[in-house]
């Protein structure tokens, strides 16, 4: 029996994202193809600054590019990290799923992968991610730039200052007209990241994570707490025990705070989609570092042809507020 395709994605930007996928499964592509046409859409997108071409670099001035895919159908999935030099990651992560018997490659041998399958070497900053790089390295000494020798009388680089852009990466989720469920992120991380750091993003089972008898989730936010928490994969198994799309959110985002030292519980911030096998979904986000005057948690939706873009609902440690007024 045919199933209403439904597509997801996160942040504002994410609408085209949802326009697209939404288009192929209607089309009568699978949700994995779905995916990775979203996937690539953003990718390409230079306006996007934390994801694909015109990603903000490292604190070397490279733009590392992360990204999985994963198929609800047969279980499989793929992920590349810390991949230069070339568009389009979430295919080559879908290559590397599809080609070898491996998910996840990195750094050299992801790009040399890359090459092999077809993907040209590509210049991924735009003058304007070059231009920000370079007012950023400005405020800089050299000690703090690109440096792994982090001993005892090393000097320890300044925490950069997070902004709006840095690190957004955008989730995917897809149902599609046969039932099928498939889920991807892709990313260039966080903004003057020390080169090397990979985030949760192509990590199966905290970026994301997919199980076609219950459903799968994506996240975004600060990855290098969210990776510790396995949050995707927990949305999933919270689904299984009976809990809405957007219960499962709040839940694993409440477990997460609660992990979380006082001091870290305003600092950054974290947030999930998530789609359950019958097509209801739903989403939240902590309200530290998710809502006005820095940003709102907006994410999209797409039953039809034209999105919907949601707000909300925000979670803290103590409680979850559906909207903020």
């Amino acid at each position: 029996m045919p199933v209403e395709p439904v597509f997801l994605a996160t942040w504002r930007f994410g609408v085209d994202a949802a326009r697209v996928g939404w288009k192929a499964l209607h089309d009568g592509h699978s949700a994995l193809d779905a995916i990775e046409a979203a996937g690539n859409l953003t990718e390409e997108d230079p306006a996007v600054n934390s994801v694909g071409y015109g990603g903000l670099p490292n604190a070397a001035g490279e733009v590392e590019l992360d990204a999985a895919i994963m198929n609800g159908a047969d279980h499989a999935a793929g992920s590349v990290g810390g991949l230069c030099r070339t568009r389009r990651p979430i295919s080559v992560a879908r290559r590397v799923m599809e080609k070898t018997p491996h998910v996840m490659l990195v750094g050299d041998n992801a790009m040399l992968f890359a090459r092999k399958e077809g993907f040209p070497e590509a210049n991924l900053l735009t003058d304007e991610s070059r231009q920000r790089y370079e007012e950023w390295r400005k405020t800089q000494t050299d000690s703090d730039v690109a440096h792994f020798d982090l001993g005892p009388t090393s000097h320890v680089p300044p925490k950069p200052l997070a902004t709006p852009d840095d690190h957004d990466t955008i989730g995917l989720c897809a149902l599609d007209a046969h039932g099928n469920l498939a889920v991807g992120c892709t990313t260039s991380g966080m903004a003057w990241k020390v080169p090397g750091r990979v985030g949760d993003s192509p990590i199966i089972g905290s970026g994301l994570y997919v199980d076609n008898e219950i459903g799968g989730a994506a996240g975004t936010g600060h990855g290098d707490e969210m990776m510790k928490a396995c949050v995707s994969y927990r949305v999933v198994m919270l689904m299984e025990r009976g809990l809405t799309p957007t219960e499962a959110c709040v839940e694993t985002l409440r477990y997460l705070l609660r992990k979380r030292p006082p001091k870290l519980h305003n600092h950054y911030g974290a947030a999930l989609i998530a789609i359950r096998k019958d097509g209801l979904y739903g989403g939240a986000s902590t309200y530290s570092g998710f809502h006005a005057p820095d940003r709102l948690w907006q994410w999209a939706s797409a039953t039809s042809e034209e999105p919907v873009l949601n707000e909300g609902c925000y979670v803290t440690r103590e409680t979850t507020l559906k909207m903020l007024g």
